[in-house]
């Protein structure tokens, strides 16, 4: 009796022991389904954010094409058109330019423009840009330097649009005059009038000579009261 009483109770446990381990496989099964799952959204989410800037260029691209379309051909710059001018025609005189459009825009593709009979290095200096170089602006008779210039967008007019130009010296190079000056009353026993022109080994003898006694220092005021001494770049005051 007391045998088949055991017999019973192992049965039961070896029952209870398998149906613990199916359902725990049950649950693994079920976890790693979820997780691939979850991987599976986590990688569509990663392509679509990858795929998501350049959705964004294409649609900045998209907003650049409409915004042209929906501006006239005929107030389109260079170089989104190309013209073709009389060249015989009289200096000063209004003559008609044909032009026609290179981009996508509204209304005829091919129009006349009206312009003054001139070559882009016969312009007024505020209808072209020019680059800049240093040369000495204090110098006695003025100094002169050649550069390239370039006419701006909006501008029509006969031969090449970049042109050499004769510039006079006269740029800036940021320097303010009342700056300066307040520096040389101030601290100009110290030299930070010299330095802040950029002279600076005329600024380190001062520094160390204590504005050459107060002399130095006062001579710099001066000149620079008057304007004579400027920028060591030999740019003008603001």
């Amino acid at each position: 009796m007391k045998s088949q009483y055991y017999h019973c109770a192992i049965i039961l446990l070896f029952k209870l022991i398998v149906n613990s381990i199916a359902s725990q496989n049950d649950d693994d099964h079920v976890d790693l389904s979820l997780s691939k799952q979850k991987q599976k959204s986590i990688q569509t989410s990663n392509m679509n954010n990858a795929t998501h800037p350049r959705m964004i260029r294409h649609e900045d691209d998209l907003e650049r094409m409409v915004s042209s379309e929906h501006k006239a051909c005929s107030s389109m710059p260079y170089p989104s058109i190309s013209c073709h001018m009389n060249t015989t025609c009289v200096y000063g005189n209004q003559t008609i330019a044909v032009c026609k459009a290179n981009v996508d825009c509204l209304g005829e593709n091919t129009f006349a423009k009206n312009l003054t009979c001139r070559f882009c290095y016969q312009t007024e200096f505020w209808e072209y840009e020019c680059v800049k170089k240093i040369c000495n602006s204090a110098a006695s008779p003025p100094t002169y330097y050649r550069t390239n210039c370039t006419v701006n967008r909006d501008v029509l007019c006969l031969g090449r649009r970049t042109f050499l130009k004769r510039l006079r010296c006269n740029w800036t190079g940021g320097h303010r005059w009342s700056t300066a000056l307040i520096l040389s009353i101030t601290l100009g026993g110290f030299g930070i009038d010299r330095f802040y022109l950029g002279h600076w080994q005329e600024g380190i003898g001062k520094l160390f000579s204590f504005g050459g006694l107060g002399v130095w220092t006062l001579i710099d005021v001066l000149l620079i009261s008057i304007r004579y001494l400027g920028p060591a770049d030999g740019s003008l005051y603001l």
